[in-house]
């Protein structure tokens, strides 16, 4: 789980969000007829009791999803375990590769049309950038997620996350011990990152990463980029995407990237490859997926009712599941309704967590733009 330093540096980076309670209503409203109007309703006393949203969602009958791959972050079991509990909600999933920026563009594009995505996964840069497109809600565990990792008033809140780690194929490559063992001649064309950091989150972390074991901090990102230079001087970085088919066929043996997906691919893979997650000694950085409903939300009462899913007991132990660390966990293992297995086999994590404010992603997002392409060309 992360420590409280990990929550004190999270704090100073939703610190603008917090700011933004003062703008969002606070009470929830009906309709003038006594019906609740779900789109206005900020918590589940709007609607008396969990078995109202219940019904008030079965009555829209759709579910509109968006970027949520199903093999991050177990979102596979985590959309079937929904869909299974609830068969009268039709689960419509759109765009599952897209990106954070991309889910926000689709909900502009898409606004007014029953098309339009009922709920977001986001990045925290994307969040803080798009609460205008948010309805405040309070899920019912509310007040077990730490106030470093929710914006006030429910605009969005974190939900699962994760260290920035590396997994490698121990038949392949020796075992890192810290990040400039990937330097060696040992990982020649086989150390790969999840995606281009100047639009891909887990690769912008990666670079995060190498900036902080390198000795640089989150607000220049350059020991970062310079560490990266050196590694496809060595040879060793592969430009390649990794996914479970490019470590299966060995293409890309050493992957930079969230914990939980190295832990994944290690899933997917079993009895084919095996794959190992080092989550090195030293400066660890860490992240927050972020869920947040649309405030023009075709179906705003099953938009509520998902909310209520992932930070329900059954929801945050599926994230446990798919290697992810639950932001209720905390609140879960001391009332002992968390899977104490799967928690105890998380990578451990490392005891010094950084996670960038927002001034620092916009900073650091800046100079990647003007310097990754010519550092690993």
């Amino acid at each position: 789980m992360f420590t409280t330093r990990t929550l004190a540096t999270l704090a100073a980076a939703t610190a603008l969000a917090l700011s933004l309670a003062a703008c969002s209503g606070a009470a929830d409203a009906d309709s003038g007829s006594g019906e609740i109007d779900a789109a206005t309703a900020t918590s589940l006393s709007a609607f008396g009791d969990l078995a109202a949203l219940e019904d008030a969602a079965r009555a829209e009958g759709g579910l509109n999803v968006i970027a949520l791959p199903r093999d991050w972050a177990n979102y596979g079991a985590v959309l079937d375990a929904f869909a299974t509990k609830y068969p009268e909600i039709a689960i419509t999933e759109a765009s599952p590769d897209a990106s954070s920026a991309e889910e926000i563009l689709a909900a502009d594009n898409l606004v007014g049309q029953d098309t339009a995505p009922d709920v977001f996964d986001l990045g925290l840069a994307v969040a803080l950038s798009s609460t205008d497109r948010f309805a405040p809600y309070q899920v019912a565990g509310w007040a077990e997620i730490p106030d470093a990792l929710k914006e006030a008033s429910g605009l969005y809140t974190g939900d699962y996350g994760g260290y920035m780690a590396v997994g490698y194929d121990p038949d392949a490559v020796p075992a890192p011990t810290e990040l400039r063992d990937l330097l060696g001649a040992e990982y020649k064309g086989k150390v790969a990152i999840n995606g281009d950091p100047t639009q891909a989150g887990a690769a912008f972390a990666a670079v995060g990463l190498a900036t902080v074991q390198n000795g640089g901090d989150v607000s220049d990102f350059q020991a970062g980029i310079d560490f990266f230079d050196e590694l496809n001087q060595a040879g060793n970085f592969v430009k390649v995407d990794p996914t479970p088919a490019t470590i299966a066929s060995g293409e890309t043996p050493v992957v930079f990237d969230w914990d939980y997906l190295n832990v994944g691919y290690g899933t997917s893979l079993a009895g084919e490859r095996n794959w190992e997650v080092v989550v090195f000694p030293g400066t660890g950085y860490a992240g927050y997926y972020n869920q947040a409903i649309n405030k023009d939300a075709p179906h705003p009462a099953a938009a509520r009712l998902w909310q209520e899913f992932l930070y329900s007991d059954e929801g945050q132990n599926l994230w446990l599941a798919g290697g992810a660390r639950p932001v209720r966990a905390e609140a879960m293992e001391a009332a002992g309704t968390i899977d104490a297995d799967l928690l105890a086999a998380l990578p451990a994590a490392p005891a010094e967590t950084v996670v960038p404010s927002e001034a620092e992603s916009t900073a650091g997002a800046a100079l990647l733009g003007a310097k990754w392409a010519a550092a690993v060309q």
